[in-house]
């Protein structure tokens, strides 16, 4: 079925019901579904079978069950499809992976776009049906296969490049189908409970290689480079998320939940990383809600709540910051030792610095350096690294030969506009300027480093011309150096002398290359430059939630480290890897584990004590907290003239009051209307079928609201939407 059969199935069913957020199983009607070939196969170059209705059961009449609210087509609501059984055991995460595969690539044959997959009517022919067929509730790595397909989905593939746009949108509605079978499991699963289900989608890690043949799993380009008692190899559903940049999936209430309940430490588990650099894997903490006045006083594993831990790196690198102004303010000063020049400052900043390293270093291997460039601060951390380890050379070869030279010093000034400047993105991590910046940055490196490719051509080029054909005076006085420095004023508008002398190199191919490259870099360069920057921050502006969202997430999953060497802060971290992790080949795992936690809560004792007190009083109690006096002291609310409007809506009116507004307005008795967010943005439908008044409510989905028993305890549920 081509392209044209698909849009004329489309025109002629504008009568279906968008999705609703809110909606239960039970009052979500559906209109359609989609037939698959059963002997068709799974490569992406298939052209398959797509988008034909499925005739319910009973025949045309509508005998087969309805999930509406009753009726056919001609009372306003689409009769429900009957769908293939669907298996109530969870399925091996391998043939999962493979049949949503399947499924997708027989979905969805052409290039679409995101509004357009989640308009109304291919929501209702493609995006629920699925979701009805692939939803189980005894499966929590249904959502983890589909991001494992996003990610496949998305990778670039030189022999199917024809392919590419359509693989894309294949990968978009990967992630539609994994944010409304998300959205089930947290509709059907409420409370803590449910909160426990949604996390162990999320964060627990699966095994992609699970029940695969054994022809598959011999040739794992993976290994495992440490045991970790059957969790090797195994990655997470927000993982996969992050590193295909599943930002919609991400900025979803129920993803946001769990990264909320993460990023706070009411939930917990044992991360899975790739590399650690001190293993301690003796123990496995499975997903579960952490209670502080259950835990003992000194809970090591707290310094890996992500909030606890983005607050100990700050405070590292304060420190860090503060040893480096002292170290090239006090340049020059010192004592001579042992016939060698020592600073006091730059001692100790060389071993805060050489740990903070190690530290950035064990962060990068943790999850890979895809997982690690997501966050913000990153290309300014590898910048410091480098710097540090130039002057950590140079300054070398300088005490050897020289205990008065100071060589070192201006290769470590350079560093003061980095470290400036990632204090201000650690200060300000959700601001959208800078997230913005971030994501500049790499189009930029990108674009600068063509740049300079095509500026070494020029150079080159000129310099065999005037060591060929050029004028007598310029064998001996014009180097490689020379010419760059005449180019690089010319591209920055600075100086002309490169456009006076290129006759020297040639009469008439010498000004011919100058001048092209004068209209190349100040004219073509810096415009696709503008361009592409100005798209890149456009981009980010209109999804400016989506981004902070997406950024939040980041810092949550880099957070919990895996690592024991996350636990001892700088310059511990460097006797720990000098001594425990010796220690660790001449010890069993049970002793080196209890050996390795008596020394970190010795290491963090005062701190583990502050923060056990500090959370068994708030981290269940942000109710409580909410309404103390300090937030009240906080917030100046006797200043705010605008107080009192604040005011009333701090608490829930009395139960006698709501008893009143209840005989007023029954509340059981109005119909809501909720809309899809890119529901208002598609275009509406000419006609609905099924209706000859032509109601706009093809694009909406139309309930009643389910009210509590209590009217005490009555509220609109989309109020805080």
């Amino acid at each position: 079925m081509g392209l044209g059969t698909e849009r004329r199935l489309l025109d002629n069913n504008d009568g279906g019901l968008s999705d609703d957020p809110y909606l239960s199983d039970s009052d979500d009607p559906e209109a359609s579904a989609i037939l698959f070939d059963a002997d068709h196969d799974h490569d992406d170059t298939v052209a398959p079978l797509m988008l034909r209705r499925l005739v319910p059961r009973g025949g045309q009449g509508g005998g087969g069950p309805s999930r509406g609210d009753g009726g056919d087509n001609s009372g306003g609501h689409c009769q429900s499809a009957s769908f293939l059984p669907r298996p109530d055991p969870a399925m091996p995460v391998y043939i999962t992976i493979h049949r949503i595969r399947r499924l997708v690539i027989a979905a969805v044959n052409d290039n679409y776009t995101l509004e357009e997959l989640r308009a109304p009517r291919l929501d209702r022919l493609v995006v629920r049906p699925l979701v009805d067929r692939l939803y189980n509730p005894n499966d929590p790595a249904i959502v983890y296969s589909l991001l494992a397909n996003r990610v496949q989905f998305l990778r670039p593939r030189a022999h199917e490049l024809l392919q590419q746009t359509v693989n894309e949108s294949r990968a978009t509605l990967c992630e539609i189908l994994a944010i409304r079978i998300l959205r089930r499991f947290h509709e059907d699963h409420t409370g803590r409970s449910g909160l426990l289900l949604l996390a162990h989608i999320l964060v627990s890690g699966f095994d992609p290689c699970d029940a695969a043949p054994e022809a598959i799993r011999a040739r794992r380009p993976q290994w495992a480079v440490q045991e970790r008692g059957g969790h090797e190899r195994k990655l997470t559903g927000l993982e996969l998320a992050i590193i295909s940049e599943s930002k919609l999936f991400i900025g979803s209430p129920a993803c946001q939940r769990v990264v909320d309940a993460v990023y706070r430490g009411i939930v917990v588990y044992t991360p899975l990383s790739f590399v650690d650099i001190l293993p301690d894997h003796y123990k496995h903490h499975p997903v579960s809600l952490y209670e502080p006045r259950r835990a003992a006083i000194l809970n090591h594993h707290r310094l890996i709540v992500p909030r606890i831990r983005n607050g100990i790196e700050l405070l590292h690198f304060i420190v860090l910051l503060v040893l480096y102004m002292l170290t090239v303010t006090h340049y020059g000063f010192g004592k001579h030792l042992a016939g060698l020049h020592v600073n006091t400052y730059e001692t100790l900043f060389n071993v805060f610095a050489a740990g903070w390293v190690l530290e950035q270093f064990a962060a990068i291997v943790e999850h890979g350096w895809e997982v690690h460039a997501q966050n913000l601060w990153s290309f300014l951390d590898i910048t410091f690294v480098f710097i540090y380890g130039a002057y950590g050379l140079v300054r070398t070869v300088e005490l050897l030969i020289s205990s008065d030279a100071f060589y070192a010093m201006p290769v470590l000034c350079t560093a003061a506009p980095v470290l400036l400047t990632r204090i201000a993105f650690t200060l300000m991590p959700d601001n959208i300027v800078f997230i913005a910046l971030h994501a500049m940055m790499r189009d930029f490196t990108r674009l600068t480093f063509i740049a300079i490719w095509c500026f070494a051509g020029f150079v080159m080029g000129l310099l065999l011309l005037a060591r060929t054909t050029g004028d007598e005076k310029l064998e001996g006085s014009v180097t490689w150096a020379t010419i760059t420095k005449w180019l690089l004023w010319i591209w920055f508008g600075l100086d002309g002398t490169g456009i006076e002398r290129a006759s020297d190199f040639h009469i008439i191919l010498g000004p011919t290359l100058i001048i092209t490259f004068a209209f190349l870099g100040n004219t073509l360069f810096l415009t696709i430059l503008v361009a592409i920057l100005t798209n890149t921050f456009s981009k980010i502006i209109s999804n400016e939630a989506a981004e902070i969202q997406f950024r939040r997430a980041v810092l949550t999953f880099q957070g919990v480290k895996s690592d024991a060497i996350f636990s001892y802060p700088p310059p511990f971290n460097l006797l720990a890897l000098l001594i425990m992790l010796p220690l660790k080949w001449f010890v069993g795992p049970v002793v080196f584990h209890h050996v390795n936690v008596a020394v970190i809560r010795a290491v963090n004792a005062p701190l583990l004590l502050l923060i056990g007190l500090w959370e068994r009083r708030r981290i269940w109690g942000g109710r409580r907290g909410r309404n103390s006096r300090w937030r009240k002291w906080k917030y100046f609310a006797g200043l705010n003239p605008h107080g009192d409007i604040q005011n009333i809506f701090s608490a829930e009116p009395p139960p006698e009051v709501m008893d009143a507004l209840e005989k007023m307005d029954v509340l059981s008795d109005i119909v809501v209307i909720d809309r899809e967010l890119t529901s208002a943005r598609s275009p509406r439908p000419s006609s609905a079928s099924g209706s000859g008044s032509g109601t706009p409510l093809s694009s909406i989905s139309v309930r009643r609201r389910k009210m509590s028993d209590s009217s005490s305890l009555r509220r609109f549920e989309g109020a805080d939407r």
